[in-house]
């Protein structure tokens, strides 16, 4: 497992290494980071199981399988807005049986297993680049940064562009878009509520 500060050092390598052609955004806009040797030897191959939802998976690291909880964001729950949607979109890209790097960063109170997913992509794999999938989902609107320890200060940045610009659980508006920790606590009058008034 990897340590927490070899942790940051893969998110800081990884920074904002974000898949050219992200809805509605060009790539001269994403600044490529290359997946260094040293970044790499913080991460381990992992083969997709599952998508739980957007940001929790089912992995499988040799004869081991784990329940992984993306760290960075938080998105929204299966019962939310644009839950499903977020969940989808993240199940085009961790296909069943596609390999990704993860980086571990110990477990939370559930005993999911917390880290980092990267992408190795097709079109950039010959320089050696990668994707955080934290920072895709924040760029595409299907999560909120969630970033308590401030290691990639761009993510805040990022949410802001997706909220501007309506992307994925933005599109009703801020207002609307209610963070899954705060959903959890209401009860189901009020979630009737929220359900009203924006197609989703």
């Amino acid at each position: 497992m990897a340590s927490p500060l070899a942790f940051r050092w893969v998110l800081a390598a990884a920074g904002l290494a974000l898949l050219a052609g992200c809805v509605g955004l060009r790539g001269d806009e994403l600044p490529a980071a290359s997946f260094t040797a040293r970044a790499a030897a913080a991460a381990e191959a992992a083969r997709v199981v599952r998508v739980i939802d957007a940001d929790t998976y089912i992995m499988l690291s040799g004869s081991t399988t784990y329940r992984l909880r993306l760290l960075g964001v938080d998105a929204p729950e299966q019962d939310q807005a644009f839950g499903p949607q977020a969940t989808d979109s993240v199940a085009r890209l961790l296909t069943p049986g596609r390999v990704v790097l993860v980086a571990r960063a110990g477990l939370d109170l559930y005993g999911r297993t917390l880290g980092a997913v990267l992408l190795p992509t097709a079109t950039v794999a010959a320089a050696g680049r990668s994707v955080p999938l934290d920072s895709l989902l924040v760029v595409r609107g299907w999560a909120w940064a969630f970033d308590p320890n401030r290691m990639v200060a761009e993510r805040a940045a990022q949410q802001i562009v997706a909220q501007r610009a309506g992307r994925g659980l933005w599109k009703c508006g801020v207002s609307q878009a209610v963070p899954p920790k705060l959903w959890r606590s209401f009860n189901s009058e009020i979630k009737r509520r929220y359900r009203v008034g924006c197609t989703w």
